[in-house]
């Protein structure tokens, strides 16, 4: 599903305007994006987190040229589903099998 079509179906469902859905949609995105950029964890119970992760730096190689890379310490963002929703999608999936 791309945002517009979850903007599309959000407007029908709720019959709201789809110029307010797309405000609220994206003013949702923005706030989590910001919190995240701020080094704060999201919270969506029933749904899942958006965790900010520290990767430890590490030696690595360059393999086409054979030297060794000093490869920085750095955050990356990350999502984990709730165990109920997680398990919804595990079932329902092996249905399709």
């Amino acid at each position: 599903m791309t945002k517009q079509k979850l903007i599309n179906a959000l407007s029908q469902k709720t019959g709201i305007e789809k110029v307010v859905v797309t405000e609220i949609v994206e003013s949702t995105f923005n706030v989590i994006k910001q919190t995240m950029i701020n080094g704060e964890n999201v919270y969506l119970r029933g749904f899942g987190s958006f965790i900010v992760k520290r990767r430890k730096g590490k030696i690595g190689r360059n393999i086409t040229k054979g030297l060794t890379v000093i490869v920085p310490e750095r955050f990356v963002p990350t999502w984990k589903a709730s165990k109920s929703f997680g398990d919804k999608v595990k079932a329902s999936n092996k249905k399709r099998l």
